[in-house]
């Protein structure tokens, strides 16, 4: 974590409620967090989206923004938001692309393996400011993609590697978070979960099926269980960003 070489449980309650922005983390304030929301979503949509595109239906980009955090976690479904925007399925995907050029979402594409029936074309989304998504669960989940996708930006700025952020999902539901790609290769995969001990059924049934190494499952507690190696190692995520170096 950039704020911190030996981050803690509080460094991390603090980011999760906060986001990773700067001004509302080191603030540290409801109030202020509140004000500095309020802010950046006008300048998004009145300043920064009125410089770039020509877009005439501002309302629908509004409402498309408030809806956007209750789909972080699952995969996307740009036909669902179309239907409850009543516009083209076009349309939404432009406007998604929108908000990924200011900076706003990004999404994350599936990884597919020959010995599982993975999902091809749904990907997830997910946002910078991870502080918007109210379900503990996604927010949680926010933040490891930030985390990861700034590890695979740091090693392609540093080692030029080519780097990917992935997940795993095949037709029957079962899904890994996140897989890290090198050069193509998997390198390791992580599952989230805010408070259990068990690990995911989901790991071991893709680590038999799928060439990726290492699973981790990350937590919000303090005990670390497990192997990487033989098993997926369940340990807490201020342990998992202080081992793999994440910046």
């Amino acid at each position: 974590m950039e704020c911190s070489n030996e981050p803690d449980s509080a460094l991390v309650e603090q980011l999760l409620k906060f986001g990773g922005f700067p001004e509302p983390f080191f603030a540290g304030s409801e109030r202020f967090w509140r004000r500095w929301r309020r802010e950046h979503v006008y300048r998004v949509m009145y300043e920064d989206l009125r410089d770039l595109e020509q877009v005439k239906e501002i309302s629908k980009l509004e409402l498309l923004l408030q809806h956007l955090p209750a789909c972080v976690g699952s995969p996307l479904s740009v036909n669902q938001l179309a239907k409850l925007l009543q516009v083209a399925h076009a349309s939404v995907e432009k406007w998604i692309s929108v908000f990924e050029n200011l900076y706003v979402t990004y999404r994350v594409a599936p990884f597919g393996s020959p010995k599982i029936r993975a999902v091809k074309k749904e990907n997830k989304l997910y946002f910078w400011d991870w502080s918007v998504i109210k379900d503990s669960g996604a927010r949680f989940e926010n933040m490891v993609a930030g985390h990861l996708l700034k590890y695979c930006h740091y090693l392609e700025d540093t080692e030029g590697y080519n780097m990917e952020l992935r997940f795993v999902r095949d037709t029957d539901g079962r899904e890994v978070d996140f897989v890290v790609l090198q050069e193509g290769k998997p390198l390791f995969a992580v599952e989230c979960k805010t408070g259990q001990r068990n690990p995911s059924k989901a790991c071991t049934y893709f680590r038999e099926r799928t060439s990726i190494p290492c699973y981790y499952q990350v937590h919000l507690g303090e005990r670390d269980y497990g192997s990487a190696k033989t098993g997926t190692r369940v340990l807490p995520f201020t342990t998992f960003c202080r081992e793999l170096g994440l910046p």
